[in-house]
């Protein structure tokens, strides 16, 4: 994203082989040994049942993490002095992340070293402790192509997964090098291995770093079909997509997200879809939510953080800071080989309140308070957005 804001200013997931991957993932190379897959919640019970009981679960996701220089000011006040602490800000959607059997968010800039400098628009270089403001409102991983992935080169992609690394958070969409590039992240929810992948439309003009081609995963079809497959090969029950994509402050998705949501959710190997749910990050503002070929698209959640928004008439945009999480119930095949079934898909308003420097969950604050009007029209905004394309008929509805 390259709108900027102003101021007045749990069970052990299973090893992934690295033999299969190296062959089997499109336009990867690899080298040295892959990576473990990560780990769910630590707090997931095992399994109960038998060895061959199969679980459920939880799955939300949430849009764009982008600190303008405004909220990086707002973690510095709440740190009282000592450094920068982003845990308040996402203090009031924690019990709805949390609950989640598997919480992923969309981490859009990078990290800078400690103690700074760090920058909002238009290069992003954002404090580390963010991912500790993620990890501790209950999220286990986010996707990280972005088109600011590169801002600050290769040492910046570096130290933001490191920095993922060391709070237990995982990552998808850009890597240190070509054997973590090569193996997709998976994840243990319920009785689930959860392969989440992700790719940006591009990087604002930055190269790949020398000799890191794998660096940071573009937009490709066949590509990101061809890991799709090779992930589902390797084990993963469930694949999920992140997209970085469309077009800033439309509402409305555009062609390249519809003609690629097609494509992407017909794919097929037998009579199973190789991706299970497409998560939209970067037009701003929330986007629709659709049932494409039997598969949930999210063409955009919106921003989940970010400082005060103008558009690209130079207006102040209150949808800059409307976003939604998504919210799907996975339940187990009839029968082993078959599709995990999205029993129940919701979408939760959320807004990033500017005065409290808190990211709210809408649907909570009205429960409490009907009264506040400025919650109520955002709730409103973000619903009509989320619902523009049918997908009430299809079966979702708002939780809270």
């Amino acid at each position: 994203m390259t709108t900027h804001a102003r101021r007045p200013r749990h069970a052990l997931a299973a090893l992934l082989s690295a033999a299969l991957l190296t062959g089997a993932l499109a336009g990867c190379s690899a080298g040295g040994e892959p990576s473990p897959a990560r780990l769910g919640k630590p707090h997931d019970p095992p399994p109960s049942g038998g060895a061959g009981a199969a679980r459920g679960f939880t799955l939300v996701a949430s849009g764009d993490v982008l600190p303008h220089d405004s909220i990086i000011e707002r973690a510095a006040d709440d740190a009282d002095g000592d450094g920068h602490d982003f845990r308040p800000m996402f203090s009031r959607i924690k019990p709805l992340v949390s609950a989640a059997d598997l919480a992923l968010c969309h981490m859009e800039t990078v990290y800078g070293p400690d103690g700074g400098p760090f920058t909002g628009y238009p290069d992003f270089t954002s404090p580390p402790q963010v991912a500790d403001g993620l990890r501790d409102a209950g999220y286990d991983g986010c996707s990280t192509a972005s088109n600011h992935t590169l801002d600050a080169g290769a040492e910046g992609l570096e130290r933001t997964l490191d920095a993922f690394d060391r709070v237990g958070l995982g990552h998808a969409g850009s890597a240190r090098t070509a054997a973590e590039a090569a193996t997709p992240t998976v994840y243990r929810a319920g009785s689930a291995k959860v392969a989440h992948l992700a790719y940006t439309y591009g990087t604002n003009g930055y190269p790949m770093p020398q000799g890191r081609p794998w660096a940071v995963n573009l937009i490709e079809k066949d590509k990101i079909i061809a890991d799709a497959r090779a992930a589902r090969k390797a084990g993963a029950d469930v694949v999920l997509v992140s997209l970085h994509w469309g077009t800033e402050w439309q509402t409305e998705p555009d062609e390249q997200q519809l003609s690629l949501g097609r494509a992407l959710t017909a794919s097929r190997t037998g009579a199973r879809p190789d991706i299970d749910l497409i998560l939209g990050t970067h037009a701003h503002v929330p986007q629709a939510y659709e049932k494409v070929n039997g598969t949930w698209i999210i063409y955009g959640m919106g921003d989940q953080v970010a400082g005060e928004m103008f558009n690209h008439s130079g207006a102040r945009d209150l949808r800059g800071n409307y976003s939604s999480i998504g919210r799907f119930t996975f339940a187990p095949p009839a029968a082993a080989g078959e599709r995990w079934q999205v029993a129940k898909a919701e979408f939760i308003p959320q807004m990033m309140d500017l005065s409290s420097g808190k990211v709210v969950n809408l649907p909570a604050a009205l429960a409490e308070d009907p009264d506040e009007d400025g919650y109520r029209t955002a709730q409103d905004a973000i619903g009509e957005a989320v619902l523009s394309r049918g997908a009430a008929g299809s079966g979702l509805t708002m939780g809270r």
